[in-house]
């Protein structure tokens, strides 16, 4: 054997799927499922019955978990649909820039610095000027299928 230790560059993730499969008809209200390639939360289910042709179907309304839109889809109830990881972690905000980016601090005490301020105006809002103010605030961020964005925010009191 040789003497020489190998040393791998990785720039891959550990190749862990996006979604898991789930049986159409166990799909329920609140949870979740891809529609038209985007991870959305199911707002409304309905089960039609069987036909003449055999299979009941399930229809889905979600709505998108990053961009709110509504989607909707129909599937056979024994058919499998694809179902997104779905993950929420809480950070500490240390500093917005001005470039809209916020600075997060992790649990192992690094930060992270790759998140968008939200779109949405009124939570968008509610973190400038709890941060403004200078307020501790821990953030809530929802990351599902490569996808990560602040979501709510706590107020953990002054600094």
């Amino acid at each position: 054997m040789s003497d020489e230790e190998h040393h791998f560059e990785s720039k891959a993730d550990a190749g862990a799927s996006k979604t898991y499969p789930q049986q159409a008809g166990t799909i329920r209200k609140n949870g979740y499922i891809v529609i038209k390639n985007r991870p959305c939360k199911v707002v409304e289910v309905s089960t039609s019955k069987t036909g003449k042709h055999g299979h009941a179907k399930c229809h889905f309304v979600g709505i998108d978990i990053f961009n709110g839109k509504k989607l909707e889809d129909i599937v056979p109830s024994s058919h499998n649909c694809d179902v997104p990881h779905v993950t929420r972690i809480d950070y500490q905000l240390i500093d917005i820039s001005e470039d809209g980016f916020v600075s997060l601090l992790t649990d192992n005490g690094s930060t992270k610095d790759d998140l968008r301020l939200p779109t949405d105006e009124s939570l968008l809002a509610q973190i400038k000027d709890g941060f403004a103010e200078g307020k501790d605030l821990v953030v809530s961020v929802m990351s599902s299928m490569g996808e990560e964005q602040i979501c709510a925010l706590k107020d953990i009191g002054p600094k």
